[in-house]
């Protein structure tokens, strides 16, 4: 399935997309030597163009982006935040089953 649904933040459009997103937002904090990361990535894929509209899936490469990394905290990977009105309102840390980010997606909207 393709990734063609998640939108890939670095400095230049945190903001944009997250902060001043209308919609909630997933961000997977991941690197491309994790493990669990990889394992997360196909998910990820499949929630985004589930859940197209409803809630932003977003992904954020910690190696290239960590100032980002650093302000919310992320200390281990993957980390999944969760966002709305632009404020961190949950914290996911370590691979999950895809039923379990469809529940807490389902929380958010």
């Amino acid at each position: 399935m393709s990734d063609s649904y998640v939108v890939i933040l670095d400095e230049e459009n945190f903001e944009k997309e997250v902060i001043a997103s209308k919609i909630p937002v997933m961000i997977d904090f991941w690197a491309e030597w994790c493990g669990p990361c990889q394992q997360v990535i196909p998910i990820v894929n499949e929630l985004a163009q589930e859940f197209e509209g409803v809630v932003k899936i977003a992904k954020l490469n910690v190696d290239e982006n960590r100032s980002i990394a650093m302000k919310y905290r992320v200390m281990s990977i993957p980390t999944i935040l969760f966002f709305k009105d632009g404020e961190e309102v949950r914290r996911e840390v370590g691979a999950k089953s895809k039923e379990d980010y469809i529940q807490l997606l389902d929380s958010l909207i």
